[in-house]
């Protein structure tokens, strides 16, 4: 639970995705909820530009924000009209050096919680690694990149895993007939179709099994596209973690991922998991069928699913554990941004 008396002086923004299933919102609750002081810059408008134009920018100048030094200087300015102290940016932040070195001239500490690996081809970004070293703090839910962003010249770099959040990420039961008959599934996998993605869901519906899909692009393949739900808001999600048996969770390998955010969403949600195995899964649920049934490749995942849906004693069980390791164990987004401000405290001390 934070303790926001210890940060009571502490002015936040945080420069991140408003949608209500990004980090950024989540952290932006968090801190309200906390009674703290916070304001969040949209980093959508960074990226608001005719469609050729965004093109030309994120294809041919480096995955360049087509209005990244326009939204500098407005961060700049709310820092300024806030009196900000600190600054959190989530990810690949539209902020380059020189914003960075501006705002850290005014005496705004400086953290990033780097939501993606930015060594992933898909995200790869010059200006961002320029960016980068500016940051007085870096936190990352992969502990694969660590000793890269140490070697990239990151001054304080530590481990942070995603979290959940409590005001949405929680059961919500299906009621009558009509929500089951829409919602109910074998599995349910949230997240976008990655082409790695695409092979593992395609084994699950040759296989028999029923599988819902809700995230972008799953229409685009003709595999899975009779699957595919769209994108979906959080009630959605609550009751489509309802009606499914099991709820997959992949990493994303490009990413060097060992959890993601549904790690912690899915229990939450009451989910039973059925994730990929790594070090990070087997961290926070403990061996395999303790809370989590893992798999490494696709018939260990066909094989586990079978069980799973087999045996509905073992699978309620599972999910009952697993919900327990994540709201009994601190891993809310308040929990979350204590850790980052406790950091920004101690680092005020030392200047």
């Amino acid at each position: 639970m934070i303790t926001t008396h210890i940060h009571r002086a502490c002015s936040l923004l945080i420069v991140g995705n408003p949608h209500p299933t990004h980090v950024g919102a989540h952290l932006l609750e968090a801190a309200h909820a906390s009674g703290l002081a916070a304001t969040l810059c949209d980093t959508k408008t960074a990226f608001a530009a005719p469609w050729i134009e965004a093109k030309i920018n994120w294809w041919l100048r480096g995955h360049r924000p087509s209005h990244l030094r326009e939204f500098g200087q407005h961060v700049v300015q709310v820092c300024h009209d806030t009196r900000a102290t600190t600054l959190i940016a989530t990810g690949l932040a539209p902020l380059d050096r020189e914003t960075l070195v501006e705002i850290r001239d005014m005496g705004v500490t400086l953290m990033n919680f780097l939501t993606d690996d930015p060594w992933n081809p898909a995200h790869y970004a010059p200006w961002f690694f320029k960016a980068l070293p500016i940051y007085d703090y870096v936190f990352s839910p992969r502990r694969a990149n660590l000793s890269d962003l140490v070697q990239a010249g990151c001054r304080h770099v530590a481990y942070l895993p995603f979290g959940y959040n409590p005001a949405v990420h929680f059961a919500e039961p299906l009621i009558g007939d009509a929500e089951y008959e829409q919602l109910a599934c074998d599995v349910l996998f949230v997240g976008g179709a990655d082409r790695n993605r695409v092979p593992l869901i395609d084994a699950l519906i040759r296989a028999g099994f029923c599988v819902a899909l809700y995230g972008g692009y799953w229409d685009h393949y003709p595999a899975t596209r009779a699957h595919a739900h769209g994108l979906a808001d959080p009630a959605t999600l609550r009751k489509a973690m309802s009606g499914a048996r099991v709820a997959l969770c992949l990493v994303r390998r490009a990413n060097r991922d060992g959890h993601v955010m549904r790690s912690f969403e899915i229990p939450a949600m009451g989910g039973c998991l059925l994730a990929e195995d790594t070090a990070e899964h087997r961290a926070l649920f403990g061996a395999d069928r303790e809370a989590t049934a893992y798999f490494r490749d696709q018939r260990e995942m066909i094989m586990q699913l079978r069980w799973l849906l087999d045996q509905p004693t073992d699978r309620a069980r599972l999910a009952q554990t697993a919900h327990a390791c994540i709201v009994e164990g601190h891993h809310t987004y308040r929990d979350r941004l204590e850790t980052m401000l406790a950091a920004a405290d101690q680092y005020t001390l030392t200047l």
